[in-house]
């Protein structure tokens, strides 16, 4: 799917979130890499072989 040079890296690489994003739809709260992974804005993320990562945001320092 990728285009780009250098090649954006693959969906199962631990980089996976630096690919180019080739739609983003907040309003929505997700985007879709060239890699085929598609982001939510909660931290989620969906694999193109159809495995889901939970969202893994951390928690907030406490005020």
């Amino acid at each position: 799917m990728c285009t780009h040079t250098p090649k954006c890296p693959a969906a199962d690489s631990p980089d996976a979130k630096a690919a180019h994003v080739v739609a983003a739809h907040p309003e929505q709260g997700w985007s879709l890499l060239c890699n085929a992974v598609l982001l939510f804005d909660d931290t989620g993320e969906l694999l193109p072989d159809g495995r889901v990562i939970n969202p893994h945001r951390t928690a907030a320092a406490p005020v």
